[in-house]
């Protein structure tokens, strides 16, 4: 088992803590939080060991698991790094771009392997059809979610839309081209409404919005590609597959054939695929754990993880 510590005590941090003890690939070794109070409530309250510096946890650890604010990831990750133990760091992966190679760089020169908390990969809801989209030619996300004070020390694209910026990076395998956004500050110092169009070198778009200040939560994402529609709503766990297929030459009377000007049918065929429940935590973190074992790729890499914070980076530098 890696002998794993986690740096933050905060609400993610408390349930990372949880996961890693839960787990029968880690043990838990215990934590550090910068706040003694804070610490010391999160000690007595569930018992796991607290560590007084950052320095100590490191040590004792082969895994260091970084639930610390966005400003401080770059400075958790290197002093781990530099000690020779694996990172798995919650998204977005650091504050700048500059600080995300800086820590790829390092962790090549360590020879220690990283992983970005994009739980989002790890969705039920998405793996149960990441392998039917194919190709996608349009994309369209909507995160919105209720005001929350958490996360508003950065913009709603670093809180929010890097989950969806994350998604399509990872199923569209062609450059980015062109980018054109607008954000919308509203109650915080950053904005809180964002939508931004990604244009690909092989002509697909995606249109993604985020806001931190709506109403109601939602969580969808659409893609478009020949002969399919794939829908995925992270919220609710539930996926849709519609495809269109040739007409066979004996339709079911039931069947929805749509038929075009030249005169060609299609029939639809509707498709609920089976989402296996799970925890999208647990799974991430243990993920990364097999990945250290076998020496094998993170599946969430710094390197995916740097992508997607540079794209969202030129989404900001738009507004």
């Amino acid at each position: 088992m890696l002998k794993a510590g986690v740096l933050g005590a905060g609400h993610l941090g408390k349930i990372h803590l949880k996961l890693l003890q839960q787990s029968n690939k880690y043990e838990l070794v215990g934590f550090y939080d910068p706040s003694k109070e804070n610490a010391q409530k999160v000690s007595k309250e569930f018992g796991y060991h607290a560590f007084n510096s950052i320095e100590e946890l490191i040590e004792a650890v082969d895994v260091v698991d970084i639930v610390t604010p966005t400003l401080s990831h770059f400075d958790c990750a290197k002093q781990a790094i530099e000690k020779g133990c694996h990172i798995f760091i919650e998204k977005p992966i650091t504050k700048t771009v500059v600080e995300a190679e800086a820590i790829r760089t390092l962790a090549s020169q360590k020879h220690v392997k990283g992983q970005v908390g994009h739980v989002e990969r790890f969705n039920p809801a998405f793996t149960a059809v990441q392998d039917m989209i194919v190709s996608p030619m349009f994309i369209e996300c909507h995160r919105l979610a209720e005001f929350n004070p958490r996360g508003t020390d950065v913009p709603v694209v670093l809180d929010l839309m890097i989950h969806d910026i994350d998604i399509i990076l990872s199923v569209v395998n062609s450059p980015v081209k062109n980018i054109h956004a607008s954000g919308v500050t509203v109650i915080s110092e950053t904005p809180d409404i964002a939508n931004a169009r990604i244009e690909f070198e092989n002509g697909c778009v995606a249109n993604l919005t985020a806001s931190r200040i709506s109403m109601k939560n939602m969580r969808k994402s659409r893609f478009f590609q020949k002969d399919a529609y794939i829908s995925v709503d992270f919220l609710e766990k539930k996926s849709e597959v519609v495809r269109m297929k040739d007409v066979p030459e004996h339709p079911d009377e039931f069947a929805m054939i749509l038929q075009n000007a030249e005169g060609v049918k299609k029939q639809i065929y509707f498709d609920n695929p089976e989402v296996t429940p799970n925890n999208a935590i647990l799974d991430e973190l243990e993920s990364f754990a097999t990945a250290i074992e076998n020496n094998t790729k993170p599946i969430v890499s710094l390197r995916q993880g740097t992508n997607a914070l540079r794209i969202a980076q030129r989404i900001i530098d738009c507004f």
